[in-house]
């Protein structure tokens, strides 16, 4: 008997091919091979002339979803046809949870099963997990299939009506998305926080005191019986002194004449305080819990976090890397446990085995938290892991294992002091058992360093004794805005509110930065220009749809047709056909919104207070720009795209505006032309100009700053140098072939142009410059192996960025390169680009090879013959159309 197995990725049927008898083949689909329409060409024909068949989905009859199977899928499909009538037994192994359910639904639709069909669901990929899932496997749960449905077709409703209106209104490419615009509002909610902030500034003293040789600090917190302000007494919108705070506020004069008054004035303990707090260890980590943490620790995004966990995921190093649960297993406990006391002894073992209980409502779709897989834990030095897969692995086995450890013991000790009138306080904390502190420390890399790091020790003191004032300072202090979200934050933030799911906000995270809502600047999400138009939109006349408690109810209402509570047709016929629904919203709002209004920003701060001229942001069809008016005149300029509304201050409008105005400012002249030379900013950032546009001179020479240059910096020597680029360095002394020394869009490098023979390029890095570099030093980099794709004919082995390790089909090298457009990864002949935002280091083999089997099988696709397509085409759309009535007709049966 034969048996065929169907799993998500060629990782994971390798993985599981090692623990099955050799009667069982394992297939993969390579993740969803049928979804709704992704594009106006992939709609069958059949449904084209429907007024609804943009959404892909029928409104008018039930909310019926038009299936089709992806291009860039069909081979994978016809395989496993193929694969399926070898097969004496059917066993759908995709994940647990609803996507995973429903990807096996639709591959029963797809694959017309008549052979016996199983459905079999696993946690962990290990051979005892993948034999016990063998022996209790299902039926597919179409409840989970309905949710799952329930969630694609609201969202596809959602985005496909929202988003045109965006096109019409504001810009083409926009998206809106049930989740995604919700994140927005919160960025820029957060950012009109920090724009209305006001900075307050207060003044304190810091004295370094010594008692039995030992030296600590005290801190200055009241004068006079009345408590010093600090950073919390301060009102945000008007950098004063909150109203009803009674605080003394002192300046910096009031600040030094006191350090003047009790300087050489005795010191004297009137308080000591010691209070013993107990620590527990988190819960392992869920879904959330680990993007979140390894943001902070590893500075991964939640896009590469996910990509990482399902590798290990997929080889069996962890268990499945979706889910809301912090529980354990027996088995998990045990292996815990054991790794405590053989790597930290008996003494640093909890009392008794710990479990977590999930506060939240929806954690029913993965049993178990993230940890380490298997009977027996392998220690990060156990495994062959390396890079970050090895520091995402030891991450998890850290806080697993710190999880069954015994509650760290520490006290905490205040000592209050006085010198005269003025009251000091100075705080100590001593560690008085580590425990789980010795295995794991939230936000730390190091557990025995951050260990060193809590313990803050003071001398032995008692009340009545006079502590030496070794130095006494004068710090003044400014208060500071909201923190900006970063990618941790916002994960907890909508978690926390029940926005969307945990699986999710890698995608959604990464759509938002995709789309050009969001920057990425040292690990802060700042909202552009964008993200305030759209946000300003959709909080005027769709305000319901970005609240976050409408959100949040939604969400609970999926929660609720997944565990069968909650009916799935009329809760999506309300939602959209209602007389408050979608549908009805865009249709009665859409000749409300002025499209000039939509495109125009009203930012606070834009101008000075004194100034008579109103400033305005608008988006306009080549992006966002600045309008200045005083009465009928109006003058517009061009803000360049990597600048936010976080860095568009008075200043910053004055010189872009007075740019446009007055003309650029002139930086000197070129002594060879006469030429006026001019710095400018422009869409791109600042650049060098030779010469004013005119009719004479319709495309000036222009160029661009080198990468970390800014404005300011540029001086008349390096405008020349850089307007005389290319530069010719000499000849190459074997060849005679020029060698040149440029600024290309990828930064400075140098060239030997060799003609009809190729071009050898080189980048420049520092130190070396390209206004500088000589012949010479262009030489020994000519020499060195390339690290780039470019070149022309007759160039040298481009060495790898990354060597990833052997294809298992042919054992063939199998290579991340450096390519024109970004890194990509190799096999033979196969190229495929990695996908936008990942990071090189991060990539892992079977990620690569996913990426190459898909690019295989689309690249053999579009050679094929019109014929041959226009014929599957019709063939698809048959199928297609049958299968959406066999969903309708089974979904009927279900919900009757």
């Amino acid at each position: 008997m034969s048996t065929l197995v169907i799993v998500e990725s060629p990782t994971k049927a390798r993985t599981i091919r090692n623990f099955l008898p050799s009667s069982y083949r394992v297939e993969a689909s390579m993740g969803h091979v049928r979804d709704l329409p992704p594009s106006a060409e992939e709609i069958p024909e059949e449904y084209k002339t429907e007024k609804w068949a943009q959404l892909g989905v029928n409104v008018e009859s039930n909310f019926e979803p038009i299936y089709v199977i992806p291009k860039d899928k069909q081979k994978i499909v016809k395989e496993l046809k193929a694969a399926l009538k070898q097969a004496d037994e059917l066993v759908l192994a995709t994940d647990e949870d609803r996507e995973g359910e429903s990807i096996s639904w639709h591959l029963l639709q797809i694959l017309q099963p008549k052979v016996p069909i199983k459905r079999m669901v696993f946690h962990e990929i290990t051979q005892e997990a993948i034999r016990e899932a063998l022996r209790n496997c299902r039926t597919v749960d179409e409840q989970l299939v309905h949710a799952q449905e329930t969630r694609r077709i609201l969202d596809r409703l959602y985005g496909y009506t929202l988003s045109p209106l965006l096109w019409k209104k504001i810009a083409r490419g926009l998206s809106a998305g049930r989740v995604q615009s919700v994140a927005v509002r919160l960025l820029v909610s957060r950012e009109r926080e920090r724009r209305a902030f006001r900075s307050g500034g207060y003044w304190d003293l810091k004295a370094l005191l010594e008692h039995t040789q030992s030296q600590f600090e005290s801190k200055l917190v009241s004068l006079g019986g009345v408590k010093v302000a600090t950073g919390s007494d301060f009102d945000e919108t008007t950098g004063k002194i909150a109203q009803g705070r009674n605080v003394v506020l002192l300046d910096e004069a009031q600040a030094e004449a006191l350090k003047q008054r009790i300087s050489g004035k005795p010191w004297t303990v009137t308080n000591l305080e010691e209070k013993a707090v107990t620590r527990k260890p988190l819960p392992p980590f869920t879904t959330s819990t680990l993007q979140q943490e390894s943001n902070r620790k590893l500075r991964l995004s939640a896009r590469q976090t996910m990509q990482i966990a399902q590798s290990l995921y997929e080889r069996g190093y962890i268990t499945y890397m979706r889910t809301d649960s912090v529980h354990l297993s027996e088995q998990a406990i045990t292996a815990a446990r054991e790794c405590v006391e053989q790597k930290y002894g008996k003494n640093y073992l909890s009392p008794k085995p710990r479990q977590y209980t999930t506060k939240s409502k929806g954690a029913q779709e993965a049993h178990e938290a993230i940890r380490p897989a298997g009977n027996h834990f392998r220690t990060p030095q156990e495994t062959d892991l390396s890079g970050a897969e090895l520091s995402l692995y030891d991450l998890i086995w850290k806080r697993t294992v710190a999880s069954q450890m015994a509650d760290s013991r520490q006290t905490n000790i205040t000592v209050e002091l006085k010198v005269e009138d003025a009251g000091f306080r100075s705080t100590g904390k001593r560690i008085d058992f580590p425990g789980f502190l010795r295995a794991y420390v939230e936000g730390s890399d190091d557990p025995e360093a951050a260990l060193e790091d809590q313990e803050v020790l003071l001398p032995s003191l008692k009340v009545g004794d006079h502590p030496n004032c070794k130095a006494l300072d004068v710090v003044g202090h400014e208060t500071q805005p909201p923190a900006r979200f970063t990618e941790a934050s916002l994960v907890k933030t909508l978690e926390s509110e029940g926005i969307g799911r945990p699986s999710t906000y890698a995608s959604v995270i990464g759509t938002i930065i995709d789309r050009g809502y969001v920057q990425l600047k040292n690990n802060a999400l700042i909202p552009t220009f964008t993200a305030f138009a759209v946000t300003n939109l959709l909080e005027k006349y769709f305000p319901d749809l970005v609240d976050i408690r409408f959100t949040a109810r939604m969400e609970d209402t999926l929660d609720d047709i997944a565990a069968g509570e909650a009916p799935w047709l009329p809760y999506l016929q309300k939602f959209y056909l209602g007389e408050t629904g979608l549908e009805h919203q865009v249709k009665d709002q859409e000749s409300k919104i002025d499209t000039k209004i939509a495109r125009t920003i009203e930012l606070e701060q834009l101008g000075d207070e004194n100034d008579p001229i109103h400033y305005r942001v608008c988006i306009g069809k080549f992006g966002p720009y600045i309008e200045a008016g005083k009465g009928e005149e109006m003058i517009t300029a061009s803000i360049p795209q990597d600048l936010t509304p976080a860095d568009l201050t008075p200043d910053v409008i004055r010189e872009l505006v007075g740019q446009k105005a007055e003309g650029p400012e002139q930086l000197g002249t070129d002594p060879q032309t006469g030429t006026a030379i001019y710095v400018l900013i422009g869409p791109y950032g600042p650049y060098i100009q030779l010469g004013l546009e005119s009719e004479e001179n319709k495309k000036p020479k222009r160029v661009s700053l080198p990468k970390g240059v800014d404005k300011e910096s540029v001086t008349m020597d390096m405008a020349l140098g850089l307007l005389a680029l290319p530069r010719l360095l000499g000849t190459h002394p074997e060849t005679g072939a020029k060698i040149k020394a440029a600024l290309g869009p990828f930064g400075p490098y140098v060239v030997h142009d060799q003609g009809k023979e190729g071009k050898d390029y080189r980048s420049i890095k520092a130190p070396d410059d390209v206004l500088t570099i000589s012949l010479e030093r262009a030489l020994e980099l000519l020499a060195q192996p390339k690290t780039s794709g470019r070149g022309g004919r007759g160039k040298k082995e481009i060495p790898p960025l990354r060597e990833l390790g052997t294809h298992p089909e042919d054992g063939e090298p199998v290579n991340i390169y450096d390519g024109r457009y970004g890194p990509y990864v190799k096999h033979g002949k196969v190229n495929a680009s990695l996908p936008k935002d990942s990071a090189v280091e991060a990539f892992t083999l079977a990620q690569g090879l996913e990426l190459l089997a898909a690019k295989a099988g689309s690249s053999s696709s579009s050679r094929s013959k019109s014929k041959t397509t226009k014929t599957a085409s019709k063939s698809t759309a048959k199928t297609t159309k049958t299968t959406a009535k066999k969903s309708s007709t089974t979904r009927k049966k279900t919900t009757s």
